[in-house]
């Protein structure tokens, strides 16, 4: 089902209806693409809860609800808005990519709005220089399955490159100082998983993430690469639902 709020803002729903105060999961993509790499993910996790994807103002379906390309900061109050919208309870909220900078922009500004934080392969360590950030992508592509590339290359020319590359020089100045910022004031438990393979998200800079809220704990997915809930689905869902529901023996 797909569901397209005032403004243009679309998301793809799956599960149950969303309803007011509702278990909820919301899937945050990452930049210039849309929700549709997480669709193997949400039909997992449906089971448990209404899944709501949103393609972020300016990308995919939602291309037209931004002028222009937004910033993280941004992009995380037009989800806040939008969470108003439909009246949404505390959800777990899950990111991949630069979509992470949005999410811990939603769980700081807005803390009521997330009860637990999920952050797949979060990118962009600001100690990393741009080009070889690039150059860490590039190195990702023939560790992913071969049908995310015509998916996200449809996605980017949707978003189109120049927005792509507004996109991309937010996130750098974001990743520079707001997001570890806001992530020290995150009190929302915080699970941050990286693929094995993941060339962007390092381990070290996976745990450091953990380390800077207040609750934070790390886990990786053997097999997968940066887009690890595309490629290894059940994995993914396992690990989340094992946090979201705090058993015993998951993730640390």
């Amino acid at each position: 089902m797909e569901l397209t709020t005032k403004g243009g803002f679309s998301a793809r729903v799956f599960g149950p209806r969303p309803r007011t105060g509702g278990p909820a999961v919301v899937l945050v993509h990452g930049l210039g693409l849309s929700g549709r790499y997480f669709v193997p993910l949400a039909r997992r996790l449906a089971g448990q809860a209404t899944v709501l994807v949103p393609d972020l103002p300016g990308n995919g379906r939602s291309r037209a609800a931004a002028e222009r390309a937004p910033s993280p900061g941004q992009q995380a109050g037009a989800l806040a808005h939008w969470h108003r919208r439909l009246a949404l309870g505390s959800v777990t909220l899950v990111a991949n990519s630069v979509g992470c900078q949005v999410a811990v922009a939603l769980a700081a500004e807005h803390p009521l709005t997330v009860s637990r934080l999920v952050l797949i392969g979060p990118a962009l360590d600001p100690d990393v220089p741009a080009l070889r950030q690039v150059v860490r992508l590039v190195r990702d592509v023939p560790r992913e399955p071969p049908r995310l590339y015509g998916l996200a290359l449809r996605d980017y020319l949707v978003t189109g490159p120049a927005r792509c590359a507004v996109e991309f020089h937010h996130a750098l100045r974001d990743a520079a100082g707001p997001f570890t910022d806001r992530l020290a004031r995150v009190r929302a438990p915080t699970l941050v998983i990286r693929g094995a393979g993941d060339p962007l998200a390092s381990p070290a800079w996976t745990r450091r993430l953990a380390s800077l809220t207040g609750d934070g704990r790390t886990a990786e997915i053997a097999g997968a690469a940066h887009a690890a809930h595309y490629s290894a689905p059940d994995a993914t869902a396992t690990l989340i639902e094992k946090f979201a529901a705090d058993i015993p023996g998951g993730p640390v």
